[in-house]
C-alpha cells in the first residue's frame, strides 16, 4: 500500500512538471518539429536557449524558453553589443496580449525607466511566441549587422506583469542580476559572465564623475565667487584670479568627460542617449566661446565693457542650468546607488543656500552704500548748502 502510494505520487509530481521545462534542453521538442544545432541550460531563472546559425548569411535562429513569475509576465532574450549587463541590450520580449494571444517586441534598453519599443541592433526577419504549461517559447530568426559575428553577449530576463503593453521592472534577485552570459554561436558554449561591468563600466562611472565635477560642481562655484566677493573691494583682484582658476580647470575636466562620452558613444552601436549628448554637446561649445571670452574682455571704461558683461553672465547662467540638468540625466541612465544622487543633490543645494545668503548680503550692501553716497551727496553743487549761504553773504 505505501509503494503504490509512492508511486502515486511520484506521477502526480512529474505530471506537473511542464514539458517546456524539462530537466535539460535535449529533451524538449517543438510542435513544429523545429531542429536547432546547439542548446545550453542557462544558469539562472530556470531558462533554456536553443540555436543555430548561419556564418555565410549572418542569420542566428533561435528558441528562448522560461517561465514568467506570473502567468500574465513576460519573458526576454537580447544581445548586447557594447556590454554585458542589460544597458545597452537589444531585447526580443514576448508577453501576451490583452485578447489573450502572444506577441514579440523589440527595445533597444538604454535605462532602467519605463521601456519604449524601438528598433533593436539587428534585423528581425521573423518572430513568435506561444504559452504553454507555464512556460514562455519565444522564438525568432535575426539577422546580425556584422559579418563574421561568432560571440555575442547576451542577457536573458523575466518579469512579472505587463502594464498597458509595456514590460514592468523585473525582479532584482541574484537569478535576475546573474541572467547574462556569453554566447559562441559556433562552438554551441554559454559562457557565464560574473563581471557586469568590466571596462566599459569603469569608464562610465569616469565618464559620470568627471562632468558632475566640472558642469555640476565648479561651474557654479566659480559664478558665485564671481558675482558675490567682487562685492568686498578687499577681495579685488583675488576673487577674480579665483574665477579664472575655477573655471578654467572646469572646463579642462569637462572636456576629459566630453572626451569620454565620445569614446563611449562610438563603442555603443545600439544604444543613444540623444537628449543627453546633444545637451553635453551644446554644453562643450558654449563653454569653450565662454574661454575664449576671457581673450576678448575689455577694459572696466570701454564703451562695449556692458554688452560683454550681458554676453558673459548669460552664456554663464545658461552653463549652470544645463550643466545641473544633464547630470540629472546621467544619474537616470548610470543609475548608480541612490547616495551618489542625494550627495549631489545635498551638495547643489548647499551651494543654491550659500548663493541666496550671499545674494541678501550684497543687496544689503550695495543698499548702505547707495543710502551713504546719497546722504553725502553735495546740494546745489556745494555741501550741504553751505556754499550758497556763504555767496549770499554780505
Amino acid at each position: 500500500m505505501a509503494v503504490s502510494f509512492l508511486t502515486l505520487a511520484t506521477l502526480l509530481l512529474l505530471s506537473l512538471i511542464s514539458p517546456s521545462l524539462s530537466a535539460t534542453c535535449t529533451s524538449q521538442t517543438f510542435t513544429n518539429n523545429e531542429l536547432y544545432t546547439f542548446c545550453n541550460d542557462l544558469p539562472s531563472l530556470n531558462a533554456y536557449l536553443h540555436w543555430s546559425y548561419d556564418p555565410t548569411r549572418s542569420t542566428l535562429s533561435i528558441a528562448f524558453i522560461a517561465a514568467p513569475p506570473r502567468p500574465n509576465g513576460w519573458v526576454s532574450w537580447a544581445i548586447n553589443p557594447t556590454s554585458t549587463g542589460m544597458l545597452g541590450s537589444q531585447a526580443l520580449i514576448a508577453f501576451r496580449t490583452p485578447n489573450g494571444g502572444m506577441t514579440v517586441k523589440t527595445y533597444n534598453v538604454t535605462s532602467y525607466g519605463p521601456l519604449t519599443e524601438s528598433k533593436v541592433w539587428y534585423d528581425v526577419k521573423e518572430s513568435s511566441a506561444e504559452f504553454s504549461g507555464g512556460a514562455v517559447r519565444l522564438f525568432a530568426t535575426v539577422v546580425l549587422p556584422e559579418n563574421g559575428t561568432t560571440t555575442v553577449n547576451h542577457v536573458w530576463q523575466a518579469g512579472p506583469s505587463v502594464t498597458n503593453g509595456v514590460p514592468d521592472k523585473h525582479d532584482f534577485q541574484p537569478g535576475n542580476l546573474n541572467a547574462k552570459g556569453s554566447l559562441d554561436l559556433l562552438r554551441g558554449q554559454s559562457i557565464v559572465v560574473a563581471n557586469g561591468g568590466g571596462d566599459r563600466s569603469k569608464k562610465r562611472n569616469i565618464h559620470g564623475i568627471l562632468n558632475v565635477v566640472s558642469w555640476g560642481i565648479m561651474f557654479p562655484t566659480g559664478i558665485i565667487i564671481a558675482r558675490y566677493l567682487r562685492t568686498f573691494p578687499s577681495a579685488d583682484p583675488a576673487w577674480f584670479y579665483l574665477h579664472v582658476f575655477c573655471q578654467v580647470s572646469a572646463y579642462a575636466i569637462g572636456v576629459a568627460g566630453w572626451g569620454t562620452g565620445l569614446k563611449l558613444g562610438s563603442q555603443s552601436k545600439g544604444v543613444t542617449y540623444s537628449g543627453h549628448r546633444n545637451i553635453g554637446i551644446s554644453l562643450f561649445a558654449l563653454a569653450t566661446v565662454q574661454i575664449f571670452a576671457l581673450l576678448l574682455r575689455p577694459n572696466k571704461d570701454h564703451k562695449y565693457r556692458f554688452y560683454w558683461n550681458i554676453y558673459h553672465h548669460g552664456l554663464g547662467y545658461t552653463i549652470i542650468v544645463l550643466g545641473i540638468i544633464n547630470v540629472f540625466r546621467g544619474f537616470n541612465i548610470l543609475n548608480p546607488e541612490p547616495k551618489w544622487r542625494e550627495a549631489y543633490i545635498i551638495v547643489i543645494s548647499s551651494l543654491g543656500g550659500i548663493a541666496l545668503l550671499l545674494e541678501a548680503i550684497t543687496w544689503i550692501i550695495v543698499l548702505r552704500r547707495k543710502k551713504s553716497s546719497t546722504s553725502t551727496k553735495p546740494y546745489d553743487g556745494f555741501n550741504n548748502g553751505h556754499g550758497r549761504q556763504e555767496h549770499l553773504a554780505p
